[in-house]
């Protein structure tokens, strides 16, 4: 509508001043070389318009003239581009699909099209990867470190070679150079991380931690977790050289993650040994409250040195009433009641454990009761022990495979921060009881603190541990790694 406007309001002013130059006749003379020309004024305008015409297309051809041949040029690099993207495309499906043979021809298409394209270079570290061309995928990851644009690429690309070829120390070095470059990028931060925890350089890590929350890469609650865990860490290295220091860290870390047991747990020692047992008791205390663990336990009965067995086991009780009769408070109580040599009632507070699925450490300690009292040659004992030999595993610390009775703030497998869980790991040898299995006499039924029968099976599972320094073998089958292409995404 408005070119159809602008159209006729043109079509307006040229008739507009043709009327006007008619109105208007005059003469126009030219004078050159000897020669003089005269017209009428239209027929000069008509003149110039003409020429300016033939000028214009004159000059537009031996314009192209002279651009032909850069034309030529930019169309067959435009061809040529086209069909270096095109086996870009197919080598990137080629990739995905696991061809090597494929890949590696249409990698060498494309760089051979494109030249030093950062894709092209990308394309051709992944056939050298999936084709086992470690040399060649190490080689195209160098020359993208030295252009600006894909050097953090290319560092990834070596720090993921470098990690297959077990040589964490170029691999460090290529994740703190990345970290550098792009602060902002999480596989660099998490290698750096994980680098300082196996130089134990907790105070790095910490500060690592802080950057990436302060970048985004975690969130407020996973930070939490980690610096809790970095603090008890420190707490527990500090804890015979410096352990004012190592105080002040446990504290944090107990007010950073209330549920982390370690935490709690040095924090309980180191008031102890400074003589704060009111202090000591309350962090304890409130651990347990939350998540009632045998390591706990074991700090709060040796709060103070020297205490008799039956103190201990007064203090054991007072954590049964804290977590309402948790079975892991009764194997305190158990096991403070054998150390006082009160037989009868170890096995009273332990009887609600044996009816419904107890596990190897009840059976083992019952079969500790028996020895105590009867000696190591008891048959009820070694009742207790075959039984034990068969019932289910007690929850340990467990972590990519391996489980142990000692906590650890990163595993030793696989290098992750907080890889331990306490949980009860899975049994592979089916620890079903036998049929033609003796059956030992049944203990009597427990009281409570009110007189009554304990009830059994409060819902809450047996806890157990594993024998002081040993670690026992991975549980399940280490799964398989997959080779890993480094690409944009990654």
């Amino acid at each position: 509508m408005w070119r159809a406007l602008a159209f006729l309001a043109l079509l307006a002013i040229a008739a507009f001043g043709a009327v006007w130059l008619a109105d208007r006749p005059g003469v126009v003379t030219v004078t050159w070389g000897g020669y003089e020309v005269a017209t009428s004024l239209a027929a000069a305008l008509v003149g110039v318009m003409v020429l300016a015409v033939v000028l214009g297309f004159a000059w537009a051809f031996f314009r192209g003239i002279l651009h032909l041949p850069e034309r030529l040029t930019l169309s067959s690099r435009r061809r040529r581009q086209a069909r270096g993207y095109n086996a870009l495309s197919r080598g990137m499906v080629a990739v995905g699909s696991g061809d090597p043979i494929a890949a590696r021809r249409h990698a060498g298409e494309a760089e051979r099209l494109l030249g030093a394209e950062p894709l092209a270079l990308l394309l051709t570290a992944q056939a050298a990867q999936i084709s086992g061309d470690r040399a060649g995928a190490e080689r195209a990851f160098r020359r993208m470190v030295d252009d600006p644009e894909t050097r953090v690429l290319g560092l990834r690309g070596l720090f993921v070679e470098a990690r297959r070829q077990d040589d964490e120390a170029s691999a460090r070095a290529y994740a703190t150079e990345a970290a550098r470059l792009a602060p902002s990028v999480t596989w660099a931060n998490e290698a750096v991380m994980e680098g300082q925890c196996a130089d134990r350089d907790w105070s790095g890590a910490l500060d690592t931690v802080s950057r990436r929350a302060a970048l985004g890469l975690s969130d407020k609650a996973a930070m939490r977790r980690q610096r809790a865990v970095l603090l008890t860490a420190s707490a527990l290295d500090l804890e015979a050289g410096d352990p004012e220091r190592a105080l002040v860290q446990a504290r944090e870390a107990v007010k950073l993650a209330p549920d982390l047991v370690p935490a709690a747990a040095v924090a309980g020692r180191l008031f102890a040994r400074r003589g704060d047992l009111k202090r000591a008791a309350k962090v304890v205390e409130a651990a347990w409250r939350a998540n009632p663990h045998p390591d706990l336990a074991r700090v709060y009965l040796d709060l103070r040195t020297g205490d008799s067995s039956r103190d201990r086991l007064a203090r054991a009780e007072t954590l049964a009433r804290i977590s309402s009769w948790h079975p892991e408070s009764r194997f305190a109580i158990a096991r403070a009641a054998l150390d006082a040599r009160e037989f009868g009632r170890a096995r009273d507070v332990l009887a609600p454990l044996l009816t419904d699925q107890p596990t190897v450490r009840a059976y083992e300690l019952m079969a500790e009761i028996e020895e105590a009292e009867h000696g190591a040659q008891s048959g009820k004992a070694r009742e207790w022990q075959a039984r034990a030999a068969r019932a289910p595993r007690d929850p340990a610390w467990c972590a990519d495979g391996l489980v142990t009775n000692r906590w650890a703030p990163i595993s030793p497998v696989s290098g992750r921060l907080d890889a331990f869980v306490w949980q009860t790991p899975p049994d592979l040898l089916g620890r079903a009881p036998s049929a033609h299995e003796p059956e030992p006499a049944a203990a009597p039924a427990s009281l409570n603190g009110s007189g009554q029968a304990a009830k059994a099976g409060n819902g809450a599972a047996a806890v157990g541990t594993i024998p002081a320094g040993t670690v026992t073998p991975p549980v399940a089958p280490v799964p398989v790694k997959v080779p890993e292409v480094v690409g944009p995404g990654r």
